[in-house]
């Protein structure tokens, strides 16, 4: 592969001089669906796990995956940090910028999985499943499992981290074009390596994370070629040094580590709203109510809100860089209106058709389903503000000022609702919709708070700095 005269794909530029619900749709819109293909993605694994290894090897799935998400959402999260650099180099058209910081983000990225979560990993799983008190027939199926997803989460690491430069330099539909082909060869990889197929013998649950594993790191192989070739907006040459750059690292840490930690708070909250929901009278079926219509029925609107997240960053940290702040603040008015209009769509849907939505779970009767309609009610109101929340969230993120959302995060997501829950589980006895109340209290204090630190304006003085020049 040669390096020759071929010239590097130019940003593009409709980003910021165009319109922008198209510059803002054109970003979100392929992250919405590889949201939603990594979701389903998620489902057949279970389903195929289920069965042919039953419902243990369900259950290895399930807390392994809790953990790895916690752990791998973290480390991914610091490079939202070369999201804001390369946003804004993107957004004053300085292609050999934008190339050092994604390369020098690559080199940290093969570093952190093979030098930290891979041994680290490795040597820590059994612990970690003692931490969450996994039954021991759980832990069987679930320690070869985890082991297997941190030694090789080389593969899930750099696919994060490229995608996420991609987008923020303007191509979101090459990650979603690399996304579909490693969900293609992880379902036909977990077909071979779960149930066996001629000399290959059955892995059973273990296979699951095979097959994630070599599908991802296939994956990240094409993703690498291509960005040597010279074909994407981002270029890699063979001239680049394996040095590490410290300007460009340094700031990567610098508005990369609050996510990271913002990343554990929200986790760590769910954590404690399943422990509450755990106190109730009927606290099994509440967890059903909840793991359905929360986890799984709500991500309707998060999957999306997610995606508006990602290009409000995006648009909003290019125009910052082509020095149009008031196109970064229309950003977020824009993108916030879209999510609304989802929001509202989908909680129609939550009201007048709750019974089918739980029946595609087996859920439509009973205490479960009653439990589960009164939540989704909560639910159809807290989208219109975890929408809201999010798209701000992202024009925050994007434009440098990443502290802001974790500090929002600890009020919003771990004082407002476990305070609420500890007062009327002191006060009174506990219900249900004492949860549901919580939630949709902290989703809408979220919604303010990103809402009016954005509003305040200081994301537009801020500088990045990568040893050469300031922007």
């Amino acid at each position: 592969m040669s390096d020759g005269p071929k010239q590097q794909k130019s940003f593009d530029r409709s980003i910021v001089e165009g319109a922008l619900p198209s510059a803002v749709w054109k970003i979100a819109w392929p992250t919405m669906l590889q949201n939603v293909i990594g979701g389903i993605q998620g489902i057949i694994d279970q389903a195929m796990v289920g069965h042919y290894v039953g419902h243990t090897g369900n259950a290895a799935i399930g807390v392994s995956i809790q953990i790895f998400i916690l752990v791998i959402v973290f480390v991914a999260s610091v490079f939202s940090g070369m999201g804001v650099l390369v946003a804004r180099f993107a957004g004053s058209n300085e292609s050999n910028r934008v190339n050092q910081v994604v390369y020098q983000a690559f080199l940290t990225a093969v570093f952190m999985a093979l030098g930290v979560l891979a041994p680290v990993g490795y040597v820590f799983a059994p612990w970690l499943l003692e931490m969450i008190n996994a039954a021991p027939e759980v832990q069987v199926e679930a320690l070869p499992f985890l082991r297997t997803m941190f030694v090789f989460s080389i593969g899930m690491l750099v696919f994060f981290m490229m995608s996420g430069a991609l987008r923020s330099a303007g191509d979101a539909q090459t990650p979603l074009r690399l996304g579909l082909m490693m969900t293609a060869l992880n379902v036909i990889l977990n077909v071979i390596l779960i149930r066996g197929l001629g000399p290959i013998p059955a892995y059973g649950t273990v296979g699951a994370a095979m097959g994630t594993a070599i599908a991802s790191i296939l994956t990240c192989v094409v993703f690498a070629l291509l960005l040597f070739s010279g074909r994407l907006v981002i270029r890699f040459s063979r001239t680049m040094s394996f040095r590490p750059n410290w300007s460009i690292i340094r700031e990567l840490f610098r508005f990369g580590l609050p996510t990271g930690f913002q990343g554990i708070v929200m986790n760590l909250a769910g954590v404690f709203m399943l422990r509450f929901i755990g106190a109730l009278e009927f606290s099994a079926e509440a967890q059903a109510a909840y793991a359905v219509g929360y986890s799984q029925l709500f991500a309707l609107i998060t999957w999306t809100s997610v995606g508006l997240m990602g290009a409000t960053a995006a648009v909003a940290g290019q125009n910052l860089g082509a020095g149009q702040p008031d196109r970064s603040s229309q950003a977020a008015v824009v993108a916030g209106g879209m999510g609304l209009a989802v929001a509202a769509v989908v909680g129609v849907v939550f009201v007048m058709f709750p019974r089918p939505l739980f029946a595609v779970f087996a859920l439509d009767d009973g205490v479960t389903y009653e439990l589960g309609r009164q939540l989704l009610g909560y639910l159809a109101v807290s989208g219109f503000f975890v929408t809201v929340a999010l798209t701000y969230t992202g024009a925050l993120q994007g434009t440098g000022d990443t502290r802001s959302p974790l500090y929002i995060s600890v009020v919003s997501q771990v004082i407002i609702p476990i305070g609420i829950c500890t007062y009327f589980s002191v006060t009174r006895e506990l219900m249900p919709a004492d949860i549901w109340l919580a939630i949709v209290l902290g989703h809408m204090a979220r919604a303010g708070l990103s809402v009016v630190r954005f509003r305040q304006g200081r994301w537009r003085n801020i500088t990045v700095d990568i040893g050469t020049a300031q922007v």
